[in-house]
């Protein structure tokens, strides 16, 4: 009986078995990607020139030289990204923005991209309407101090008068770095960079704070710069590049391969004054890839075959707009620091992804 009882039960399983192979499978059915397409490039070929937001005078990074031409970091990146789109690096207008007025003027459609020494942050994203299209320099906050104070640390100033801009996050980092250590610190909050400099200068605060990189600019602008030290401590990470305004994936898409684009050819070794040669005599795909002699890459995002060719022509890759600028051959002369690339010797952030 008990064996009976166990190949019944044995075969009303088997049923249950098969009756779940049986039941029928959920159909998939192919989806189509969606298109590419950018109603900003739209506009920006109808106009016939890209509206660039940058700062509105920092020197290595966008300032106006004596014959009233822009100049700077940022500017050869709106130049790059004006003859990738539109064959030309002078078809751009050049708009300077404060700090509260640039994302502004990117939502309201004022400027194409903010190329403007701007954070990367959470906040950012989610409640000024704006994505950020990659990295072009690592930086991070410091403190800009008189030599005659004799100071080895930040956590030294203890009572301290500090400048700070406005509408920044040099505010909130001063005041985490403070309140996390228990230091008293008094806040002067100033309109934008320029007034935060000229307040140093008066001495009407002991410490200026900002991005190291604009501590920098602006110690090369002060009376006696020899008589300034920027201190050791770093207190944030600032991840600065272009933003765009929400809604236009696609845009977003061109300026950052365009950021990329330069950040490859360092990589590879192509140059302005190269890269018409090894389009025409390299035998490297990663290098016909990103000329434009193999593949359908720049058509595919609504611009030419030799897009990426004429950014790099244009400006420079990534290092070259770097040394000019910001570098060795510039008075800031920065050292690349986290800004060389991944595999230089010491390493730094800068990686390019591939173009295939």
């Amino acid at each position: 009986m008990a064996l009976v009882l166990g190949l019944t039960a044995a075969a009303c399983g088997g049923g249950d078995r098969d009756s779940d192979s049986n039941a029928a499978e959920p159909v998939v059915t192919a989806t189509e990607a969606p298109e590419f397409s950018s109603p900003t490039l739209q506009a920006i070929k109808r106009r016939g020139r890209l509206n660039c937001g940058v700062h509105e005078g920092l020197v290595g990074f966008a300032y106006t030289d004596n014959r009233g031409e822009w100049r700077g970091f940022d500017v050869d990146f709106c130049r790059a990204l004006a003859a990738a789109v539109l064959g030309d690096p002078d078809k751009v207008r050049f708009v300077p923005l404060t700090s509260s007025q640039r994302f502004d003027a990117l939502r309201g459609g004022r400027v194409d991209v903010l190329w403007r020494a701007t954070s990367w942050t959470l906040s950012r994203e989610v409640t000024e309407g704006v994505r950020f299209a990659g990295v072009n320099y690592y930086d991070g906050q410091g403190f800009l101090v008189r030599r005659s104070l004799d100071l080895a640390s930040a956590a030294e100033l203890n009572g301290a008068r500090i400048c700070v801009q406005r509408a920044t996050t040099s505010e909130l980092n001063v005041s985490d770095f403070f309140r996390s250590r228990g230091i008293e610190y008094r806040p002067v909050v100033m309109a934008n960079e320029e007034a935060a400099r000229n307040a140093y200068a008066r001495e009407d605060c002991d410490a200026f704070s900002a991005d190291i990189s604009a501590l920098a600019a602006a110690r090369t602008l002060l009376s006696n710069p020899e008589q300034h030290a920027i201190l050791p401590d770093v207190i944030s990470k600032e991840a600065l590049g272009p933003a765009v305004k929400r809604g236009d994936e696609s845009w977003t898409s061109i300026v950052r391969w365009t950021l990329n684009a330069l950040t490859l050819a360092e990589e590879l070794g192509v140059t302005a004054d190269n890269a018409d040669t090894m389009a025409q005599e390299s035998r490297s795909p990663q290098i016909r890839r990103l000329l434009g002699v193999e593949g359908d890459f720049g058509p595919a995002m609504g611009l030419s075959k030799d897009w990426a060719k004429n950014a790099i022509e244009a400006t420079g890759n990534y290092g070259e707009i770097f040394d000019r600028n910001i570098g060795p051959d510039s008075s800031l002369d920065l050292a690349r620091g986290l800004n060389a690339q991944w595999n230089a010797r010491p390493g730094g952030l800068i990686y390019a992804l591939p173009i295939r």
